[in-house]
């Protein structure tokens, strides 16, 4: 491999063998391979455990009962494919910056328009969310404090966070991901001292591994129930291919993606299963709210209060998390994008310490309809369950994107599979039966009133973009027919 101080990062693809080759504009400006093992396992930690766990696991809890353990098993392992999906077909060519340009290559320029501003739409979407769970984590101090206040703090710190150096990106998201580990880690010891020691909370319950499955089984609201589980569920996943997005600033990819793709089963099993089980039996699910944090109120019932206040700041550290790795990789996307002639070049400029700032003020300028929804809205988990539905569907198909651009290269490129070090296990039957898995999540979307409506909402998007890559696409063929 070359050395990254002479790859040009910022290149089209380079072409793989069956492709036409890509002109590389001269004096282009590079990003910088800062980035390393510590700060790519961080935010690949970071991107798995989102606001989705700590806030929507409420109402997965109360739509499911203690299936939930399933729902969140199930979602991991299916998305765990995609992500082998993503690595293999990242290190088959290390000129592919993120997933928009494997897309773009494989599939074709629209199909990179498409995944590439869909996945910005997704992280303005997701951040949104985050910035909403943020201003309802700081009312739990200051109730009286009006909810836009906090929302607009959040994201002027966000850009704020995001200007200097990656470098300095990645040791914020580090800090961040690691006061989560540390949260989960402790609420799962805690909750195991009290259920070994039978503790009673104030409320007259006893924590007990009883409470999985005497009121009502693990299946208590039936088959529905456990359907409906899949929908707040899916969001809290949102953000596991995040480490996908750093391609082209982590230092040694080759070593680096795939211990971060690889470790994502354990980070599932830990911080999704074993911390679930651990609140359903601490508190049985018939008493955890849907408009709160289960991991709050945890603490709360079992008499905690100042350990719930320090929950309470661990899990707006994690919506804080979110939505910095969220404004990072938009940043990043719109970047690539500009440079692909995708979006206005003003985008594709960096700063003296390679940074896409006008790309990061683009993002925070949309983040900013967060702040209005949480100043004109009645409900915060109203709010936030419309924006995580779409956020989930929207995902969805950049996940489908990267599963069939899988698909696209185990046909043409087959000598690159063979020659891979990193195959995606299952292969082509593994493909199809996750895109099989995300046509069921769509349908489980349909099932409830919230979920269905912003469900019928999303296509907008998608109608937005159309007329957009066509109108694009004309001005294209304009130009290069004047240039004949």
């Amino acid at each position: 491999m070359p050395d990254s101080s002479d790859t040009d990062l910022n290149a089209p693809p380079a072409s793989p063998p069956g492709s036409a080759p890509t002109d590389q504009p001269e004096g282009q400006q590079h990003l910088s391979r800062q980035l390393s093992n510590r700060h790519i396992q961080l935010i690949a930690i970071g991107g798995a455990i989102g606001t989705g766990l700590f806030m929507g696991s409420g109402k997965t809890i109360s739509l499911a009962g203690p299936s939930v353990i399933f729902v969140y098993m199930i979602i991991g392992g299916m998305l765990f494919f995609v992500m082998r999906a993503m690595g293999e077909l990242l290190l088959s060519n290390l000129q592919y910056k993120s997933f928009a340009d494997f897309a773009a290559d494989l599939l074709g320029p629209g199909a990179g328009f498409f995944t590439g501003w869909t996945y910005w739409f997704c992280w303005i979407v997701t951040g949104i969310a985050d910035v909403i769970a943020i201003a309802g984590y700081v009312s739990y101090w200051w109730p009286d404090l009006a909810l836009w206040i906090p929302a607009l703090a959040a994201v002027i710190a966000l850009i704020v966070l995001n200007l200097p150096t990656v470098k300095a990106f990645g040791e914020t998201e580090f800090w961040f991901a690691l006061i989560k580990i540390i949260a989960i880690v402790a609420l799962i010891v805690v909750g195991l001292v009290m259920v070994f020691n039978h503790s009673q909370a104030p409320g007259g319950t006893t924590a007990s591994f009883a409470n999985l499955w005497n009121d009502g089984g693990f299946f208590p609201t039936g088959p529905m129930g456990f359907v409906a589980g899949f929908q707040i569920a899916t969001f809290a996943f949102v953000g596991i291919e995040l480490v996908g997005t750093t391609a082209a600033e982590a230092e040694n990819p080759e070593r680096n993606l795939p211990k971060a793709v690889n470790s994502i089963p354990v980070r599932v099993m830990l911080f999704y299963v074993v911390a679930l089980i651990v609140i359903t039996s601490v508190t049985p699910w018939r008493e955890i709210s849907a408009d709160r944090s289960p991991f709050v109120v945890m603490f709360t019932l079992a008499g905690l209060g100042i350990a719930a206040s320090v929950i309470n700041f661990v899990v707006l550290t994690s919506a804080a998390s979110s939505a910095n790795s969220g404004i990072y990789s938009t940043s990043r996307m719109v970047y690539g994008l500009a440079h692909e002639g995708g979006a206005p070049a003003r985008f594709g400029k960096l700063t003296s310490r390679k940074v896409p700032a006008n790309a990061l003020f683009l993002s925070g300028v949309f983040l900013l309809s967060g702040v209005v929804m949480v100043a004109v809205g009645d409900s915060i988990i109203e709010a936030f369950t419309l924006v995580t539905t779409i956020s989930s569907v929207l995902f969805i198909f950049v996940w489908s994107i990267i599963l069939i651009s899988y698909l696209v290269y185990r046909k043409r490129r087959a000598h690159l599979h063979e020659a891979s070090t990193f195959k995606m296990p299952g292969g082509i039957a593994m493909c199809y039966v996750v895109l099989a898995f995300f046509v069921f999540l769509i349908w489980a979307l349909t099932q409830k009133p919230d979920t269905l409506q912003a469900l019928l909402v999303t296509p907008i998007w998608f109608i937005v973009l159309g007329i957009a890559w066509t109108v694009l696409r004309r001005r294209r063929a304009r130009a290069a027919g004047q240039q004949d």
